[in-house]
């Protein structure tokens, strides 16, 4: 069942009723794309942050962050952070609510970038989607290798020790004690409460939603244009900068997977190796110009720059490998 689907109703009425744009014009799956995806990550952000001003209320952060940045867990905190990622429905620009989520919540740097590697990079496209038409063999690859390049990236985030770069204002937040103080040290009522929850999760909302506008605005503009001449034509080619020029034509673009991924199956029919067509794909769904302009808010662009290093380097990981393996 897709819960966005109502959303994506209202998307068609307002792009091809409203306004009556063709539906196969660049224009009306433009307008299409943009209504969509402000709407969806709005409302993502919305009831995200509203939780997570639950979460930092009522449960004990401090105790939580100490144990996870004591390293009891042995990796599998990055681990838990990177399925995490698998199962949830988002591209790359969805995930940052709950990116920012966990960030508010106090949750380690290193561990929130492993689910927001993850989340786009390894999604329900290449569970259901790529059995079919790929094969088993391909699809538990695929799903190992992005795994493991979520939690590798996370541990060289959290050893590279980058906290610093985190915008601190935006993720600033009190605890039950402090909160409870400002009322004159009692327990707040239950209609007080969700009014301060609200509150809590809109200062967030607010300050990052502009900056949703404004990249999902620029992935309108892009989305739908995939140079497929240019792409056959220049990735067919099995030499070793193939890969790295997939990632390149990749990057600038905006889709989600199940989108892309018929883009890559007849990228493969015509003679790109898979590898290489995994490059661009991947490229596509899991760095973006929207996603730079929406974490900007949240990183300055030392960090930025390094969370698409980090990225761009894992994927033509796996696009050598499945280019040497398969």
């Amino acid at each position: 069942m897709d819960i966005f689907k109502p959303l994506q109703i209202f998307a068609d009425l307002v792009a091809y009723n409203w306004l009556n744009l063709d539906r196969q014009s660049y224009l009306g799956s433009a307008v299409n794309f943009f209504v969509y995806d402000v709407l969806k990550i709005g409302l993502l952000l919305v009831v995200i942050n509203y939780f997570m001003a639950i979460t930092r209320y009522y449960f004990p952060m401090e105790k939580v962050r100490n144990i996870l940045t004591k390293r009891r867990w042995f990796g599998l905190d990055y681990l838990f952070a990177a399925v995490l990622g698998v199962i949830t429905p988002f591209c790359s620009c969805s995930s940052i609510p709950l990116f920012i989520g966990f960030l508010g919540a106090g949750i380690p740097l290193g561990v929130t970038f492993a689910f927001l590697i993850s989340s786009p990079l390894v999604n329900e496209s290449s569970l259901y989607l790529f059995p079919a038409m790929f094969g088993a063999k391909v699809t538990v690859l695929y799903n190992l290798i992005g795994i493991a390049v979520s939690i590798l990236g996370g541990m060289l985030i959290h050893k590279l020790r980058v906290e610093k770069y985190v915008k601190k204002e935006l993720l600033r937040f009190k605890s039950r004690k402090q909160v409870e103080e400002e009322y004159g040290g009692i327990a707040l009522p239950l209609k007080e409460l969700l009014v301060y929850f609200w509150k809590d999760g809109m200062t967030i909302t607010k300050e990052v939603f502009p900056y949703v506008v404004l990249g999902v605005g620029i992935g309108a503009l892009i989305h739908g244009f995939v140079p497929a001449h240019l792409v056959e034509q220049y990735l067919a080619a099995k030499t070793w900068w193939a890969v790295p020029l997939a990632t390149l034509f990749g990057s600038p673009l905006y889709a989600n997977s199940v989108s892309v991924v018929p883009v890559m199956e007849a990228l493969v029919l015509k003679g790109v190796p898979l590898g290489t067509a995994l490059a661009f794909m991947t490229a596509v769904v899991t760095i973006s110009f929207p996603q730079a302009m929406i974490l900007k808010k949240v990183m300055r662009w030392q960090l930025l720059a390094l969370f698409f290093g980090i990225t761009v380097v894992g994927i033509m990981i796996m696009g050598y490998i499945f280019n040497i393996v398969l």
